[in-house]
């Protein structure tokens, strides 16, 4: 799903005007000015806004859900940072970072980015690839504060985005060390119990349908390994059997190694 006509990009105070347009024109979403304009386009089911120089998306059938934004600074990903486990976390295991080995990862389906920061926390380079160019906006929105902050930009000026399918032209990220997969996948929860983010993607970018056709070409660049992060329910991607997994309580990490991961001095 990649419809814009059913989203617009706004603005909530009239000094994030300016920005508010930028982000329209580099995206190619439609304008319409002040937030409350949306009155007039009964069409609309999403609002891109910038709320004092944070980018931010909302569901407008849904106030109730609140906006989401990329935040690289406060809330879970903070908690994360100073709280997450360090080298010790499943998902650094999967990615092998052991030994002092501190991969170039690609997270081909990147969505708000709090797996690619936790692996740049850890020391990895990370290349963000996403299709979906309103959550690329939002998570080039998130690097940019990022960068800004003394606190994070160390860790953020590590990361980077790239607005392209990673079924079609995941090359763009060079040979990556590592290829970090996250497809959507339908939920068994009834959708009230599926918390906002969730609500919000599940209905702007639907079920990733195409999700076994990135197995593959993972496969062919990845220099080491691919990690894939499936609920424990569902069936390994493409149906092909990894060569070990991690398992959690809820997901699994699925790892396919190309090779092993050099010993590091």
């Amino acid at each position: 799903m990649n419809n814009m006509d059913n989203i617009a990009v706004a603005y909530i105070d009239r000094t994030d005007a300016t920005l508010a347009k930028k982000i329209a024109e580099k995206w190619q979403i439609p304008y319409i000015g002040d937030v409350a304009a949306k009155v007039n386009f009964p069409e609309l089911e999403f609002l891109l806004q910038v709320n004092f120089q944070h980018l931010e998306l909302s569901k407008l059938d849904e106030p109730k859900l609140g906006a989401i934004k990329v935040d690289f600074v406060d809330g879970a990903v903070a908690h994360r940072r100073k709280f997450g486990g360090g080298r010790g976390q499943d998902i650094a295991k999967a990615v092998g970072l052991k030994h002092g080995f501190t991969p170039h990862v690609l997270d081909a389906t990147a969505g708000l980015g709090r797996d690619s920061f936790v692996l740049a926390t850890l020391g990895c380079t990370v290349t963000m690839m996403e299709r979906m160019p309103i959550v690329a906006a939002l998570l080039e929105d998130g690097l940019q504060r990022g960068n800004l902050n003394v606190d994070v930009s160390d860790i953020t000026q590590k990361m980077k985005v790239i607005h392209a399918s990673s079924i079609d032209d995941m090359e763009l990220a060079q040979q990556p060390d590592v290829i970090y997969l996250d497809p959507m996948y339908p939920h068994r929860e009834k959708s009230a119990a599926i918390k906002k983010e969730m609500r919000i993607f599940q209905t702007l970018v639907g079920e990733d349908l195409d999700a076994d056709a990135l197995l593959a070409p993972a496969l062919a660049l990845a220099k080491y390994r691919v990690v894939v992060k499936r609920p424990n329910y569902a069936p390994p991607l493409n149906n092909q059997q990894p060569s070990t997994n991690i398992k959690m309580k809820k997901n699994r990490f699925d790892v396919y190694v190309n090779q092993a991961i050099p010993k590091q001095p």
